[in-house]
């Protein structure tokens, strides 16, 4: 759904008719969006260049859409290596046709519900070498991952898998930062008649995924005051989501 909130017409039928309920009940939820897709840019900006990482993990990676991560980190490291994951075949059909890059990129199929086993897919262990650094993305991913599928202990699978000096970047839809909570519980509802229901978490459940990473400054804290860049767009100061980046010790 948020590649129709992003002006992408790939999209289904259903989650289109979701999506534009949803922005009926919380108009916000657009720019919040596109918050979002600012946030990600400044993270991996910051992955490639600054914390030197090059190896990059996305999982429920969606529909492609602008400012993919391997296009923000070649920026700035050409020889980055990015793996997306998805467990829709079509999202991965069309990721296979837009976003892969002979060894650089790759796209796979796996569920993240099932950590282990998307872990040790041979032609993700090929790509990506898990003895060295690799910053691990779960923007926008957690929050359509229902409490039962246990999405603490998915985290953790992962966070035991990567190496020392390893990143965490994750943001999470919360009903904390919307005031108004008959609109929210309208947009839960939309959601419930799209392909995926959303699970919104308070702050301190979404503070618990990065339980064992140390939070980079500034911390968890809503999309648009994450690291802002002087002159470009954060994004809506009006957000509805949490989010973070986390470092492994070593």
């Amino acid at each position: 759904m948020s590649h129709h909130y992003l002006g992408g017409r790939e999209t289904f039928q259903a989650d289109r008719d979701a999506a534009e309920r949803s922005l009926a009940a919380l108009p916000q939820l657009r720019a919040s969006v596109f918050a979002t897709r600012a946030f990600t840019r400044r993270a991996v900006r910051f992955l490639a260049g600054e914390a030197g990482v090059a190896q990059f993990l996305e999982l429920g990676v969606g529909l492609p859409a602008s400012d993919a991560v391997h296009e923000v980190a070649h920026e700035v490291n050409p020889a980055a290596r990015v793996a997306y994951v998805d467990y829709d075949p079509v999202v991965v059909s069309h990721g296979n046709a837009l976003l892969a890059r002979p060894g650089l990129c790759i796209v796979l199929q796996a569920d993240l519900r099932d950590p282990a086993r998307l872990l040790a897919l041979p032609e993700l262990r090929a790509h990506i070498d898990f003895s060295l650094p690799v910053a691990v993305l779960l923007v926008s991913v957690l929050h359509f991952v229902a409490d039962e599928d246990r999405p603490h202990e998915i985290i953790a699978t992962i966070r035991d898998a990567v190496a020392p000096g390893s990143y965490l970047v994750l943001s999470h839809v919360s009903l904390d930062l919307i005031e108004d909570k008959t609109a929210a519980q309208r947009m839960l509802a939309a959601y419930d008649k799209s392909s995926a229901p959303l699970w919104p978490r308070t702050r301190d459940q979404v503070k618990r995924f990065f339980d064992g990473f140390d939070l980079v400054e500034p911390g968890l804290v809503t999309k648009p005051q994450w690291r802002p860049v002087p002159g470009e767009p954060a994004g809506d100061e009006l957000d509805i989501g949490w989010c973070g980046v986390g470092r492994t010790p070593g």
